[in-house]
């Protein structure tokens, strides 16, 4: 297994290295979360700190979801506030373990994170481009249609409808689309959201596909 090791903690760096190197994993250490950004390919797993000294994990791993669907196993120390778990969870890491590390829960943890991997692209890989009625969204090329005619969307906009087509006819909460778009649940961007989910709406046309689900969130299609 090839694996990809974020902790700016030497002490706890070195000694997961040395442990997955003799039980036979090749394993690149970076301290930066941007040199995980870089060099998270080639990776089938990442070992995630969350307290990196550059840029956060949370934010490492919202940026590596754009980019990669790359197994994630976040490491957090004792004492670090369950919602930042949640949002690592729902900004789509794959476990998390408390630190310090159980080498043999840690090597459990990762082989259980591969089995699911293994299952979910046995699957097929996710689709990049999303019918909803005739919305047609391209998830590569950021191109979204009506009816064959172009929609045009800001990034923001388009943000907010990639994480719903990705999840196209499943209910998404509202905390995970702010999770997922601003990277923070809990920040004062409530009204802002509203104001661009209400243009976003507008612009996709009636019947409306996006359904607000009270007290939950939203679901695009039926």
């Amino acid at each position: 297994m090839r694996v990809l090791l974020v902790e700016d903690d030497h002490g706890v760096g070195g000694a997961i290295r040395d442990v997955l190197g003799a039980r036979g994993h090749a394993v690149e250490w970076v301290t930066r979360g941007a040199d995980a950004l870089l060099r998270h390919r080639g990776a089938d797993l990442l070992l995630l700190d969350l307290g990196l000294p550059d840029i956060g994990g949370l934010e490492v791993l919202r940026r590596l979801r754009r980019l990669a669907a790359t197994p994630v196993l976040i490491l957090t120390a004792q004492g670090t506030h369950e919602r930042d778990v949640v949002r690592g969870l729902r900004l789509g890491a794959d476990d998390y373990l408390l630190k310090p590390v159980r080498m043999d829960e840690l090597l459990a943890r990762m082989e259980a994170v591969l089995r699911r991997t293994a299952r979910r692209d046995a699957d097929g890989p996710a689709p990049s481009r999303v019918q909803i009625n005739d919305i047609a969204i391209d998830l590569d090329t950021h191109l979204v249609t009506v009816a064959g005619e172009e929609v045009v969307l800001t990034r923001i906009e388009f943000e907010i409808l990639a994480v719903l087509a990705r999840k196209a006819g499943t209910a998404v909460s509202r905390e995970q689309l702010l999770d997922e778009v601003w990277g923070d649940a809990y920040v004062a961007v409530s009204r802002t959201f509203d104001v661009h989910l209400s243009k976003l709406r507008k612009k996709l046309g009636q019947p409306s596909p996006l359904h607000n689900i009270r007290g939950f969130g939203y679901r695009l299609g039926d």
